[in-house]
């Protein structure tokens, strides 16, 4: 045999074996929560103050008007998705500003730092709400992104982006709160439960560092995110941890936030760049692909 011939030989091998490959991904069912797709979202584009998003919530499950936090100032955003306009109010000067949430008419903002301001819902169509209570050193030194309110239990969970452990591979978890009048008191923590290391990838330098949690109402699960590695982790109510998907960043830019309606539709806020506006995805939940198996 020549050494052309070897040669196209050996470039068609090639060829068939870089098709088969593509094939076979395209043909692997991209992995999505029961009763949810994640490759089909309704896309909610962001007006450009909130190119760096970092949280997102409802009041009491009502999808008529979201109310979101950035990285930078201190603002709560609101609007309804798909408005063009965006309202705010601003509650505090400049700072890290991680994720927000909605518990008896409040509303309560989260510094990396641990410290949380809140103010009532009925103040956030003023310029700068009248009496906001900051609550400092109510959480132990560390790095916070995530926060969620139980209307049912009146608690609110505060997740830790770097607890401090010892195992950079080891996710902690984080602190439950309690509210008492309009400030807030430590009443326990919880820890995230995996049996391997939730890294998202085989990269065992990829950590997982959660950036935002919500409750199903639907399934009682947690749901929590990490932006670090474009991952969704599910846990039960014990936070142990049920199965884990990867976020593809074609879609998933930088997954800062995270929260669902009362119907169970997931919405999931993600940060813009130079190139595009942050955005909203919103996930409808299919209760007949849950009883279907899918």
């Amino acid at each position: 045999m020549s050494a052309l011939l070897k040669l196209n030989v050996f470039t068609l091998f090639l060829f068939l074996l870089i098709t088969a490959c593509t094939q076979s991904q395209k043909n692997t069912p991209f992995k999505s929560p029961a009763g949810y797709d994640l490759t089909k979202p309704q896309r909610f584009r962001m007006h450009e103050d909130l190119l760096e998003i970092s949280g997102i919530a409802f009041n009491n499950g009502q999808p008529d008007t979201v109310y979101g936090i950035e990285d930078e100032d201190g603002r709560v955003y609101y609007s309804r998705l798909g408005d063009n306009e965006v309202k705010y109010t601003h509650f505090a000067k400049q700072g890290d500003y991680e994720d927000i949430t909605l518990l008896n008419n409040r509303i309560y903002a989260l510094k990396s730092n641990g410290t949380i301001f809140s103010f009532s819902l009925n103040e956030v169509n003023r310029d700068k709400p009248d009496n906001v209570t900051e609550s400092k050193h109510i959480l132990p030194k560390a790095e916070y992104e995530g926060m969620y309110a139980d209307n049912q239990s009146g608690k609110i969970y505060v997740l830790c982006k770097n607890c401090g452990g010892k195992n950079k591979q080891e996710l902690i978890g984080g602190y439950i709160l309690q509210t008492v009048a309009d400030s807030l008191k430590q009443t326990g923590s919880f820890t995230i439960n995996a049996k391997t290391p939730l890294t998202g990838t085989d990269k065992k330098s990829d950590t997982f560092r959660p950036s935002g949690l919500a409750k199903n109402p639907v399934d009682k699960q947690w749901y929590i995110i990490s932006a670090s590695n474009n991952m969704l982790v599910i846990t039960d109510e014990k936070w142990n941890v049920k199965d884990t998907y990867k976020l593809k960043g074609a879609r998933f830019l930088q997954p800062e936030g995270i929260a669902f309606d009362k119907d169970g539709n997931m919405y999931i806020s993600n940060e813009g760049d130079e190139l595009s506006n942050a955005n909203i995805l919103k996930f409808v939940y299919n209760k007949a692909s849950v009883n279907n198996g899918r």
